[in-house]
C-alpha cells in the first residue's frame, strides 16, 4: 500500500459537512460512509473522514475543540490560482468562511485560507516551483 493520509474530523452536522466538502471538489466514498461518518476523497493519497460527535467519541475521550480554536491548518494543493479562488468562493457559499487569514501571494506561490462549518481551517494553495526564487530562503 502506498503512503496516504487520512484526516479525521468531528463535525456537528454530517449532511452539511458532506455538502460542504463536495462543493470544494471532494468526492464521497460511499463504501466508507454511513449515518455517523463519511469518507471524503481529495485524491488517491488524501482522504478526510468527517464524523458525528458521537462517532468521534468512540475513538477518543479527549474533548472536541471549539470551532473558535485553531488546532491545525491543513493545506490542499490546487492546479491553478483560479482553482484556489474557486475553492475559497465555494467555502463561503456552502456554510464555511472565506479568507480567515490574509491572502498570501508570493508570485510563485498563492494561497487562501478557508474554514469549514465546524471551524476546521484549510489552506487552498497553488505553487509554481519553476518560478520559485533561488538562493538562501533565510535571507
Amino acid at each position: 500500500m502506498s503512503r496516504m493520509i487520512f484526516v479525521n474530523m468531528p463535525v456537528a452536522n454530517l449532511k452539511a459537512s458532506i455538502a460542504f466538502y463536495r462543493a470544494l471538489g471532494f468526492e464521497q466514498n460511499l463504501q466508507f460512509s454511513d449515518d455517523t461518518s463519511a469518507c471524503m476523497v481529495w485524491s488517491e493519497a488524501i482522504q478526510v473522514m468527517v464524523m458525528t460527535h458521537d462517532k468521534w467519541r468512540t475513538f477518543t475521550s479527549r474533548p472536541i475543540a471549539p470551532a473558535s480554536s485553531s488546532e491545525v491548518m491543513l493545506a490542499l494543493s490546487c492546479d491553478s490560482r483560479e482553482a484556489v479562488d474557486a475553492m475559497n468562493k465555494a467555502a463561503a457559499k456552502h456554510g464555511g468562511t472565506a479568507d480567515v487569514n490574509p491572502v498570501q501571494d508570493l508570485g510563485f506561490m498563492y494561497n487562501r485560507n478557508l474554514m469549514d462549518p465546524d471551524g476546521h481551517v484549510w489552506e487552498a494553495m497553488w505553487m509554481d516551483l519553476s518560478a520559485m526564487p533561488s538562493g538562501d530562503p533565510a535571507g
